[in-house]
């Protein structure tokens, strides 16, 4: 016991991190380091600053560094002495003075410092988590490597993931992939509530991300996703689809690292949280995996299929909130939960009209096409007409629940920010919305296709 004890505590100590760091080329400047306000306001006219960090000390009652940075962030306007308005307390300015300084910086600066990255790295306009450290990108390769492994984790990756594998390649597949990514996520996200460990300390570690600061850091939901979705691709296209299977198993392994390399690159967890994240989504694949076809002709054939999707998955929305006080994680489990119900509910429209048509299994295995210039212009049309029909219902629905969600909880809408703080607001929002767009994804924009000749 005291073994593993000893291990857990090396594998997730931050200084691991910063190493790893360090032999990718990430360079943390010297002021940055200080932690004093009056020297990192002197450095920063001399330096190219980059938008990110991170409170470096975990608090003592479990609540996440960058929750306590944002309430940090908002007092720092009421202070007196030793606070500038747009500073942490730890001597690290603001995003948007470090912008304004590094473009008032003159020419010949800009070009001695040119091998140095000068990214901005993607915030989250709900917390407006803008914290500057000063670094340097020393191999620029890796740093778009690894910017490109955390994206198969995020929103961007997924609105174009599960259109092109249902509307390019097999449906049947990518209604079973949703199955158990929904609910890998699920229980990642909430495991994380219920562990509370902060995220790695910054300093050391350098934060090229600051999009998910915010939520707890145990395990890694990028990690599990990162190993469920090319596993359960692999499991389930074998079989079903005839390929080389030596290279499905080399792309489902390249990306499973590629993601969880990503997420210690870019300073986001320590590699236990990595280890767990990966070991947890194998657990799950092996419970949930095995039951995917269940669930799956449960959603397609039951009568009451849809009311029983809904009200599950809302109830376990409502549950995911009471873990812990407001994060970017509810809003993130809500937006999953919806999207989950939104396809399974479309699925079930599907199969009522008759347009789920499974092969019978003396059909099996289906052989790849080959590619010819029509067949790829269909693909790049149904892709392009259909992620642009997801964005604007995206859009749209936004623009409704949002203010009618208010209008009925009698909270103000003034400020939305802070309105989509309260549960009352984020839970139907995120819900409703991507559920729509779940359903869109799976019944509404298929059957366009069927009508434009595209499918």
């Amino acid at each position: 016991m005291a073994l593993f004890h000893r291990l857990a505590s090396y594998l997730q100590d931050p200084e691991k991190v910063a190493h790893f760091q360090r032999l990718c080329g990430v360079e943390a400047l010297p002021d940055w380091r200080s932690g004093s306000l009056e020297e990192a306001q002197e450095k920063k006219r001399s330096e190219v600053f980059l938008v990110n960090g991170s409170s470096p000390v975990p608090q003592a009652d479990g609540e996440g560094d960058g929750r306590r940075r944002l309430r940090g962030a908002l007092d720092a306007g009421e202070k007196g002495d030793g606070w500038h308005s747009n500073s942490m307390k730890n001597g690290v300015v603001s995003g948007e003075a470090c912008v304004a300084e590094s473009q008032q910086g003159p020419q010949q600066e800009g070009k001695k410092q040119s091998w140095s990255a000068k990214k901005q790295p993607r915030r989250n306009s709900l917390v407006g988590e803008s914290v500057c450290q000063a670094f340097r990108i020393h191999s620029h390769f890796l740093y778009y490597l690894f910017t490109l492994g955390t994206e198969l984790g995020n929103e961007l990756f997924y609105i174009l993931f599960f259109p092109f594998c249902i509307w390019n390649v097999d449906a049947w597949i990518g209604r079973r992939v949703i199955i158990i990514w929904v609910w890998v996520m699920y229980l990642g996200q909430c495991t994380k509530d219920i562990i509370r460990w902060p995220r790695p300390a910054s300093p050391p570690v350098v934060k090229l991300e600051v999009f998910y600061n915010s939520e707890y850091s145990m395990p890694s939901t990028h990690a599990m996703a990162g190993t469920a979705i090319p596993l359960t691709l692999l499991l389930l296209s074998y079989g079903r689809w005839q390929y080389p299977v030596l290279y499905g198993l080399v792309l489902a392994v390249c990306w499973c690292l590629l993601v969880c390399f990503s997420r210690v690159y870019m300073g986001m967890h320590s590699i236990l949280d990595v280890i767990a994240g990966f070991f947890y989504a194998i657990l799950i694949l092996a419970v949930f995996l095995p039951v995917v076809d269940l669930v799956d002709s449960f959603n397609l054939t039951f009568k009451y299929a849809p009311l029983i999707i809904i009200s599950l998955h809302l109830a376990l929305g409502i549950f995911s909130f009471t873990l812990d006080t407001w994060s970017t994680s509810r809003g993130d489990t809500a937006q999953i939960l919806g999207c989950g119900a939104g396809v399974a509910c479309g699925s079930h429209v599907n199969y009522l009209l008759k347009f789920v048509s499974d092969p019978s299994p003396e059909a099996l295995p289906f052989t790849v096409p080959s590619l010819t210039v029509t067949a790829l212009g269909k693909c790049m049309l149904r892709l392009l007409i259909g992620v642009v029909i997801l964005l604007l219902t995206k859009t749209a629905m936004k623009k409704v629940t949002i203010p009618l969600a208010c209008k009925i909880f009698c909270i103000p809408c003034n400020d939305v920010r802070q309105a989509r703080q309260r549960m009352e607001v984020e839970l139907p929002y995120r819900y409703f919305t991507y559920g729509m767009v779940g359903f869109m994804l799976i019944f509404v924009i298929p059957s366009l296709f069927r009508v434009m000749g595209l499918s």
